[in-house]
């Protein structure tokens, strides 16, 4: 995991007021101490990342038809996604479920309907790539493969957020104490602090099939290789320098 740290910071300090006693309204007191700023506040922002290897593919099978009626096309539509849904029930660690599923009408130069078109999908989901790649080449005969998407799974994710949260709230630490030290303080503390997390995910790899493959093509296995998806979290707040 290749990780980035960064950190920001702001200083407010403000200005003591000439010592006197004056009396005021409560509500104008109120209004003033609401705008009062206490001295040594220091605004910090830490963030750390890292490249985390995707664990989860998802391979989206297709097949389309012609037809001239949409009641025929809907049932071969419906035999090819079950045919392959019942298929992929039988390979241990890859899960399959239905896809899109459309049909629109063909017409000709006059505006006249001439035939039906319909796609249907089954997606294919696993953590094992060879096993999800040895299905999609056994599906490959009777459907092609639309595209194919890597991603980072939850707990991947989480176990990456937990990593870098410490890395984060270490850096923030480290930077609140030279920081203090740096501007003549002794020590510090926390006023307010937030954790937030975020990340970038790539798009998905589009892979079209060739209608016409052997039969020995189909079944074999396609070769997949994932990514990487950056987690990131950020630490941002402020402290009281003493």
């Amino acid at each position: 995991m290749t990780r980035k740290t960064a950190l920001a910071f702001a200083i407010t300090l403000a200005t003591a007021a000439p010592l006197g006693l004056s009396l005021v309204p409560s509500a104008a007191w109120a209004q003033s101490d609401a705008r009062y700023q206490p001295a040594g506040v220091l605004s910090l922002s830490a963030q750390a990342s890292a490249e985390v290897p995707q664990d989860v593919v998802e391979i989206t099978m297709f097949y389309e038809q012609e037809a001239s009626d949409p009641a025929s096309l809907t049932t071969t539509l419906n035999q090819h996604a079950d045919r392959a849904l019942q298929q992929a029930k039988g390979t241990a660690g890859v899960t399959a479920r239905s896809g899109q599923f459309s049909i629109y009408p063909s017409t000709d130069r006059d505006g006249r309907i001439s035939a039906w078109r319909g796609r249907t999908e089954v997606v294919l989901e696993s953590r094992d790539f060879a096993a999800a790649s040895r299905l999609a080449g056994q599906l490959a005969s009777g459907m092609q493969v639309g595209n194919v998407q890597f991603s980072l799974s939850p707990e991947a994710r989480r176990a990456a957020e937990q990593k870098l949260s410490g890395e984060a709230i270490a850096s923030f630490r480290d930077q609140a104490s030279s920081a203090a030290r740096a501007f003549g303080y002794s020590s510090y503390s926390i006023r307010e602090v937030n954790v937030g997390y975020g990340g970038i995910q790539p798009r998905p790899v589009m892979m079209m099939a060739a209608r016409a493959m052997s039969a020995e093509a189909k079944a074999a296995p396609m070769p997949l290789e994932g990514g990487t998806s950056t987690v990131t979290v950020n630490v941002s707040g402020s402290v009281q320098m003493k």
